[in-house]
């Protein structure tokens, strides 16, 4: 049985289904969030709105018991949280590292879609967390 008719199976369709729409639409937003993290005067909203999207994605995944989701959600939030104190513009390892991420929640978006029997292996790159977030 797969991640989306396990979830069929353990929740009403409708939850479900306003996840995968939630979570497709926050997803096609995420990226051009994150670029426009280089851009000083872009930097204070969307770190803001990055750091919900990474909320959002913890808790409805929570819910759903989605874990693979939760911890990578988790690990986001933590480090946005710390970037979100900063000025901006951000640094290039951040918005590669969270150009990184958005790849990583996009193969888990397809995993549940698909039906995939497991979620996507968590690429490695992503616990070499970025140690300079904003650009000097």
């Amino acid at each position: 049985m797969g991640v989306l008719a396990q979830l069929e199976v353990e929740f009403d369709i409708e939850i479900v289904g306003d996840f995968i729409s939630h979570y497709a639409i926050m997803f096609e937003n995420m990226e051009p969030l994150i670029i426009g993290l280089s851009k000083k005067e872009r930097y204070a909203d969307n770190i803001g709105d990055i750091f919900r999207i990474f909320h959002n994605m913890k808790s409805a995944a929570g819910f759903l018991k989605l874990d693979p989701i939760i911890k990578l959600a988790v690990l986001c939030e933590d480090i946005v949280e710390e970037a979100r104190v900063l000025k901006g513009p951000a640094s290039e390892e951040f918005i590669d590292w969270l150009l990184l991420v958005s790849d990583q929640f996009e193969k888990y978006r397809k995993d549940v879609e698909d039906d995939a029997d497991f979620f996507t292996v968590l690429n490695p790159l992503i616990i070499k967390v970025p140690h300079t977030l904003e650009r000097a």
